[in-house]
C-alpha cells in the first residue's frame, strides 16, 4: 500500500509539481480511501518525504560498496544518471531526479532529507581513488545536464549529447589508478600513489619513472654506475660518461 500511495504521489509532482499534491488528490490517483492514506501517511510532509526517501534508497542500491576499485562510485554515478544513449525528442525518461527536485519543494524539512544524503555521497565521491576534483566535476555535470531537462534549458542533444557523456567517460576512466599501492589509505588521488612501471615493473611515484621512459631515475636501487638521465648525460661513479 505504500508504494502505491507513493507512485501515486510522483505521478502528481510530475505532472503538476508540489502544489498538485493534496491528499485528496493522492487518495484519488491512487484508490484508496483517504482515512487509508492517513494510516499510512498523516500529512502532505510525509508523503513528499516518504518519496524522496524511496528515491535515495533506489539510487543507492545501484552505488558500489566502500571498498570498490578507484572509479567505481563516480562510475555508478553517471551511468545512474545520464543514460549512454542520446534521447531523442519527447523520450520518456526516469523521473527520479526531476521527482526528487520537485518534492524538495516541499519544504525546508524535506529539502534537508536530500542535503543530508548529498553530503554524504559527496564525502565518497572524493574518496573515490581519481584525481582531486574529477569526481565533483562529473557529479556537477549529471546535477547541470538533468536541470537543463527538467527546466527545459537547451539540454545537449543527439551527437552533442553522445559526445558530452563520453568526455564525462572517458574522463573518469583516465583518472582512475592503473595500479595503485595497497597499502595506501583509501581515497587517496593518483598524483601521490605509487605505480608500476609496465616495463620495468618497479614501482615508484607518479613522475619518478625509469630513464628509459625518458624521466628521472630516483628509485631506492640507483647505485654506481647506474646511469641518470640529465640533459642527455650518464653520470657513473661519479664520472661523467
Amino acid at each position: 500500500m505504500r508504494d502505491r500511495l507513493l507512485d501515486a504521489v510522483e505521478r502528481l509532482l510530475v505532472k503538476g509539481g508540489v502544489d498538485a499534491v493534496r491528499l485528496d488528490a493522492v487518495a484519488s490517483e491512487a484508490g484508496v480511501s483517504k482515512g487509508g492514506l492517513l494510516h499510512h501517511f498523516p500529512s502532505k510532509h510525509a508523503l513528499v518525504e516518504g518519496v524522496v526517501q524511496r528515491l535515495v534508497d533506489r539510487f543507492e542500491a545501484v552505488l558500489p560498496d566502500p571498498g570498490a576499485p578507484p572509479g567505481a562510485y563516480t562510475r555508478a554515478w553517471l551511468d545512474a544518471s545520464i543514460p549512454a544513449a542520446a534521447p531523442e525528442e519527447g523520450d520518456e525518461l526516469p523521473d527520479e531526479v526531476p521527482v526528487a527536485l520537485l518534492a524538495a519543494a516541499g519544504g525546508p524539512e524535506v529539502l534537508d532529507v536530500l542535503r543530508r544524503h548529498y553530503r554524504r555521497w559527496q564525502e565518497r565521491l572524493e574518496a573515490d581513488g581519481l584525481a582531486p576534483g574529477v569526481s565533483s566535476l562529473v557529479r556537477m555535470a549529471v546535477d547541470g545536464w538533468w536541470t537543463a531537462r527538467l527546466l527545459g534549458l537547451a539540454a545537449p542533444r543527439g551527437a552533442s549529447h553522445e559526445q558530452l557523456r563520453e568526455l564525462v567517460s572517458r574522463l573518469i576512466d583516465e583518472s582512475a589508478a592503473p595500479a595503485a599501492d595497497p597499502d595506501a589509505a583509501p581515497g587517496t588521488p593518483p598524483d601521490t600513489r605509487r605505480f608500476a612501471d609496465p616495463d620495468t615493473g618497479r614501482v615508484g611515484q607518479d613522475g619518478g619513472q625509469d630513464t628509459e621512459r625518458g624521466g628521472l631515475d630516483v628509485g631506492p636501487d640507483i647505485g654506481p654506475g647506474a646511469e641518470r638521465a640529465a640533459g642527455g648525460r650518464g653520470e657513473a661513479s661519479g664520472e661523467t660518461v
